[in-house]
C-alpha cells in the first residue's frame, strides 16, 4: 500500500507521497512514487502513482519513452492539464489491457492511480486523480485536495485544517503531517517521504524535499503533533453523564 496526496488554491499545489511499497508484511522495498516531468519556465508537470507497480512503472516507462521519442502527444507538447490527464489516462488503459490477461489469471490486482498535477502557461494550475479505469476528476474550491492509496489515516488533518485561503507553507506543513499520520496507523506507509511545493505562475519547481527514516525535522514534527494533539485532549470538557435533560424516559426504554 502507499499513501500519496495533492493539495490546491490559488497560492499554488503541494504534493507528497511516501516511497514504501509492500507485498506482504516480510517483503517490503523502496520505490519513488511522486515524478516530476517540468519544463522550466514553460510548465510544471507533476505525477503520483499507487497500485500494482509494475503497471504504474510501465505507464511511467511509456510517458517518458513518449518524450525521447518526441511523440507528437507527450507530457512536453500537449497544450493543456485537461489533455495531459486524458492522455495519461490513456497510457493506464493502454498498459492495463496489455497485462490484464496475464494478471486476472493468477488473481492478482492490477488497479493503479495517479494524481497528476502543475501548472502550464496560459492556464490556472489543475490537479486532477486518474482513475483505474482511465477517467478523471478534478479538485476544485470546495474539495482542494485528492488522495490516492491509504487515505483514510490522514484525511482527518486535511478536512480540518486545508481551506482556498491556506498559505503555501502551511499547506505543505499539513500534507507533511497527513502523511506521517498515516505512518503512525500503518505500517504499509512508510519512508522516505517526498514533498514538493509550486508557487503559482512561476513554471519553476524551486521547493522539493526528501525526508529519510530518522530525519530530525520528521522525528521533530511526530513529536510536536503528538504532544499538540495530547493537549488538546486534555484541555476537552469530560462528559456531562447525569445531564437530566438527555437523560431516558422510563417509556423510551425497551427490553426484549
Amino acid at each position: 500500500m502507499t499513501y500519496c496526496l495533492g493539495i490546491i488554491n490559488r497560492f499554488g499545489i503541494v504534493m507528497g507521497s511516501d516511497s514504501l511499497t509492500n507485498a506482504g508484511v516480510d517483503y517490503t522495498s523502496i520505490y519513488q512514487k511522486l515524478f516530476d516531468f517540468s519544463v522550466a519556465g514553460e510548465r510544471v508537470v507533476l505525477i503520483c502513482c499507487s497500485g500494482n507497480l509494475s503497471i504504474t512503472q510501465g505507464v511511467l516507462t511509456r510517458l517518458q519513452r513518449d518524450i525521447q521519442n518526441q511523440e507528437e502527444e507527450n507530457l512536453y507538447t500537449l497544450p493543456s492539464m485537461y489533455e495531459l490527464a486524458e492522455y495519461v489516462g490513456s497510457k493506464s488503459r493502454e498498459i492495463q489491457n496489455k497485462e490484464r490477461p496475464w494478471l486476472e489469471k493468477d488473481k492478482i490486482d492490477y488497479s493503479c492511480n495517479f494524481l497528476l498535477g502543475g501548472q502550464i502557461k496560459g492556464e490556472e494550475p489543475h490537479l486532477y486523480l486518474i482513475y483505474t479505469q482511465g477517467n478523471y476528476i478534478q479538485a476544485t474550491r470546495e474539495t482542494p485536495f485528492l488522495q490516492i492509496g491509504e487515505a483514510k489515516y490522514g484525511k482527518p488533518i486535511l478536512d480540518r485544517t486545508i481551506t482556498p485561503e491556506t498559505p503555501l507553507q502551511a499547506m505543505a506543513k499539513c500534507a507533511l503531517l497527513s502523511i506521517d499520520s498515516t505512518m503512525k496507523s500503518n505500517i504499509s506507509v512508510g519512508p522516505p517521504i517526498d514533498l514538493v511545493m509550486y508557487e503559482v505562475n512561476t513554471f519553476v519547481l524551486r521547493h522539493t524535499l526528501r525526508l529519510r527514516l530518522g530525519a530530525p525535522y520528521l522525528a521533530k514534527i511526530r513529536k510536536l503533533w503528538e504532544e499538540s494533539v495530547r493537549e488538546a485532549f486534555e484541555a476537552m470538557p469530560n462528559i456531562e453523564w447525569n445531564n437530566e435533560e438527555e437523560e431516558l424516559n422510563q417509556e423510551d426504554v425497551f427490553i426484549d
